[in-house]
């Protein structure tokens, strides 16, 4: 975050929109090396947080199957002669105990076409989407008509008009709430729409915002497809909701929720690698693009953006208390962790979310942070980090503080 102008009254312990922490010192009084108590509180410089985030929710569908299940029923639409212990392989390796399924699993199949499937899509999103937004506003304590913005995201569908229009009077929002619907990010949005929630509320500081993520991964399975990629969606991914509620420093709510605020986001594209990740769109829907070297980037990369992003806010990685990562597959989050010289310990959450519910995609930064803010608020100056990656290549990155 770029130095600021000193705010009126910015002798006092406390300035409005902000928290000077004991032992830190502002940014335009002379330089001081930022002082870790390991285990209790990591020490900021002085910084203006601008957005409160008050609640999170995650919902999934009811259909939840072991991955055994998903395993046997997936192995019965391959194409005869395919390698059905290699899928079964693959489904062992990614660390998935379970996952939601937005249809009953007796009903997935020979791939319908996109607009078959599309149609579901809308209908099983709407639900869900619904569910995250009413459970977020009831958790901090608002309903609709409270929201001044509401953000949306997924990959996975397609829908005009868009899911929060769609949700808007079903949900009782006002007419006049803003609306930023988000398509193309991928795993990547989940982060990169809560870095955009707080560059809107740092601009209109008054406002409750609402990021709404929607992702039912199972509809995009090509199940006679028998690529690598394609074995490994299928093993990986599963579908659920998510929603994040945040206000901007000057709502009424700011400065009585327990939640953590944002005080900085980078996002940060690497040019040459957009063949690694995304989509095959065609007549047949969404075919995954995953390439081998993904983790070899994330390790030369995104391990050296994120000690940049934190060294800018005089952090380093064993000061961060709380990761937020998204759980791209267990040896993304090994080499990540390696890269960085965590403790195995560091990514134990996004490990705990990928085994109970698989890859999200943009909804499980969502889900692993609700489990953080649920597990009871980590100490007062807590350090958190959240990162998100996708098709791009991209990563996305958002400093919290508790």
């Amino acid at each position: 975050m770029t130095a600021r102008r000193r705010p009126a009254g910015a002798d006092r312990a406390r300035v409005r929109g902000s928290a000077v922490l004991r032992g830190t010192r502002p940014r335009y009084a002379a330089p001081r090396p930022v002082r870790v108590i390991p285990h209790e509180v990591s020490v900021f410089p002085y910084v203006e947080a601008m957005t409160r985030v008050l609640a999170v929710s995650s919902v999934f569908p009811p259909h939840r199957h072991p991955q055994s299940e998903i395993t046997a029923a997936l192995s019965r639409f391959l194409p005869s002669g395919s390698d059905t212990a290699l899928l079964q392989r693959v489904h062992a390796s990614v660390r998935v105990d379970s996952r939601h399924l937005a249809l009953p699993l007796e009903r997935y199949g020979p791939s319908n076409d996109f607009g078959t499937t599309n149609a579901l899509f809308v209908e099983a999103a709407l639900e869900l989407g619904e569910r995250a937004l009413r459970l977020a506003l009831a958790d901090a304590g608002l309903t609709g008509q409270d929201l001044d913005l509401v953000l949306s995201t997924t990959v996975t569908g397609l829908a005009t008009p868009s899911l929060e229009a769609r949700l808007a009077t079903r949900s009782g929002l006002r007419p006049d709430v803003r609306r930023v619907p988000l398509f193309g990010l991928g795993c990547a949005a989940g982060a990169a729409g809560v870095g955009l929630l707080h560059e809107l509320l740092t601009g209109r500081p008054q406002d409750a915002a609402l990021l709404l993520s929607t992702e039912l991964c199972s509809l995009t399975l090509q199940s006679t497809d028998t690529s690598m990629a394609n074995l490994v969606a299928g093993a990986l991914f599963g579908d659920g909701a998510g929603a994040l509620l945040a206000v901007g420093r000057d709502h009424p709510l700011y400065e009585q929720g327990s939640g953590p605020s944002v005080v900085a986001a980078r996002s940060r594209l690497y040019p040459g690698t957009g063949h690694l990740l995304g989509w095959d769109i065609g007549h047949w829907g969404f075919r995954m693009l995953l390439g081998r070297e993904l983790p070899e980037l994330v390790r030369l990369h995104v391990a050296e953006e994120v000690e940049s992003f934190l060294a800018a806010h005089d952090l380093k990685p064993p000061d961060v208390d709380a990761w937020i990562c998204h759980p791209g597959g267990p040896k993304i989050l090994d080499v990540l962790e390696e890269a960085l010289a965590l403790p195995e310990t560091a990514f134990a959450a996004s490990r705990r979310s990928l085994a109970a519910v698989g890859n999200l995609s943009s909804a499980s930064v969502l889900h692993i942070l609700g489990g953080v803010m649920a597990a009871g608020p980590p100490p007062p100056g807590s350090v958190g980090l959240m990162l998100g990656f996708g098709p791009g290549f991209a990563s996305e990155l958002v400093l919290l503080r508790w």
